[in-house]
C-alpha cells in the first residue's frame, strides 16, 4: 500500500468517525479532539480504531489509544506507522 498523505488519512478518519457516531465528515478536522470536541467515548473510540486500522492497514495498539487525544495525534501516528 503506497504510503497515504495527511489529508488521505483524515479522510479514513472523518469516514470511520462518522460511520460509528453520525458526526459529519467535515466536521472531524485536525485540531479537533476524539473526547473533548466530539464527544467520542472509549466504547466508539475503540470501533472508529479498529475501523481506520483496517482501511489503512497501521495497526494501533490499545496501550497507544490513550495517546490519540486529537484527530491530528491519530493522523500521524498512523502516517508515522505506515509499512
Amino acid at each position: 500500500m503506497a504510503q497515504q498523505t495527511d489529508e488521505q488519512i483524515l479522510q479514513v478518519l472523518a469516514e470511520v468517525v462518522s460511520e460509528e457516531t453520525g458526526i459529519e465528515p467535515a466536521e472531524v478536522t485536525a485540531e479537533k479532539s476524539f473526547a473533548g470536541d466530539l464527544d467520542i467515548d472509549s466504547l466508539s473510540m475503540m470501533t472508529i480504531l479498529v475501523n481506520v486500522e483496517e482501511k489503512t492497514g497501521v495497526a494501533i495498539p490499545d496501550e497507544e489509544m490513550g495517546n490519540l487525544n486529537t484527530v491530528a495525534d491519530a493522523v500521524s501516528y498512523i502516517k508515522n506507522h505506515q509499512a
